[in-house]
């Protein structure tokens, strides 16, 4: 039985397909994995490093380190997952390099336990519809650390499963939605303060 969220044997033999055609150098294979994840791999890195000339550079490097261990990729997991695990431990990397810590030192006792629903805290989709309200939104995201502004864009804007993004970070499930949960709940105190009504 499949485990719930994994991919479909679809998704899969589809992701198969296209890296056994980079890795048979077929004619425009990689210029077409490029294409399909370079919206993934910007949002990855950038969330991360917030620095344009940084996530471009990056951004070269991930594709370069992909184009040389794509040998590497079992096909078990969506190719997708593959790519932003590369991107996000880039990223880290150049971070880690420039001394920036990825995450802030809080006491875990404002996080949820697992049992603990993450649709606690702000309503994104809903609160994204207003266009000043968006705005805030966006800048209360960019003032999150690394970590939980790459956490928000990939359960939010490309709609990771948790276990997905487990993979990609190599953090555990319940310290996932632990920081998602405290990224809401500090996304809803910053959004109170500056628009000055509950939401």
């Amino acid at each position: 039985m499949p485990v719930p969220d994994s991919p479909s044997t679809d998704v899969l033999t589809t992701d198969r397909t296209l890296a056994d055609a980079v890795l048979a150098g077929k004619p425009g294979a990689f210029e077409r994995l490029v294409r399909e994840y370079q919206g993934l791999c910007w949002h990855v890195v950038d969330r991360m490093v917030r620095h344009p000339d940084d996530t471009r550079e990056l951004c070269q490097e991930v594709f370069l380190r992909i184009h040389r261990s794509l040998h590497q990729y079992r096909g078990d997991s969506a190719l997708k997952s593959w790519i932003a695990q590369v991107a996000y431990s880039v990223a880290r990397r150049h971070l880690e390099r420039k001394r920036i810590p990825i995450v802030e030192k809080c006491n875990d006792e404002d996080g949820p336990g697992l049992e603990e629903s993450l649709s606690d805290g702000v309503d994104l989709e809903a609160t994204a519809s207003d266009e000043e309200i968006n705005m805030h939104l966006h800048s209360a995201i960019e003032a999150l650390p690394p970590l939980q502004r790459t956490l928000l864009t990939l359960y939010h804007l490309e709609e990771m499963p948790i276990g997905e993004i487990a993979q990609v970070t190599g953090l555990a499930e319940g310290t996932i939605k632990s920081h998602l949960f405290r990224s809401r709940k500090r996304l809803r105190s910053l959004l109170e303060t500056r628009i000055g009504v509950p939401v």
